[in-house]
């Protein structure tokens, strides 16, 4: 793209909590009320994964995230920001700074009612909309959380190769 850098600077980290089937491990997320999976990704500006992770929807946001910071820092040294939301807020950002060099963004809360496109925060919402569109993301139905996060790159490696086919 004319004007990016080759590799990126920023990271847009989030979370979906998918249902599964009676296979593999799974738990309950309380505040979507489902029993599954959650799937975490660290997106570019860009919209393209560049880390993945999948555990039990039990386990909170900021608790996964610090891993996931590092493993996107170990594959993308160039990255300098992350951008959050509200689930990531608390000492995250400072261990993430020490950790990691990068600074840590958390999105302000919205007061006003209705829908609200929040910046940079839509990017990482697209990403997960488009990987949706895939039968086997719908629901987790995979028996070890491991195939579900290939799963995630290799549907995002047909996403790629489909909009260079069409560009």
């Amino acid at each position: 793209m004319i004007g990016k850098n080759k590799t990126p600077s920023v990271g847009i980290i989030d979370s979906q909590s998918v249902k599964t089937t009676q296979k593999g491990s799974r738990g309950y997320d309380a505040g979507k009320k489902i029993k599954g999976r959650k799937r975490h990704i660290i997106v570019d500006t860009v919209g393209l994964v560049i880390a993945a992770e999948v555990h039990s929807a039990s386990i909170q946001d900021r608790d996964s995230a610090l891993n996931l910071f590092a493993q996107a820092k170990c594959k993308v040294p160039t990255l300098r920001k992350f951008f959050a939301d509200q689930g990531y807020i608390g000492k995250l950002q400072n261990r993430c700074l020490l950790e990691t060099g990068c600074l840590l963004t958390i999105a302000k809360k919205i007061v006003d009612t209705g829908f609200q496109v929040i910046p940079k925060r839509w990017i990482v919402e697209r990403t997960f909309a488009w990987l949706s569109n895939f039968r086997r993301m719908s629901k987790d139905y995979e028996h070890s959380p491991l195939t579900s996060k290939t799963n995630i790159f290799f549907n995002m490696i047909t996403i790629m190769l489909h909009k260079l086919a069409h560009s």
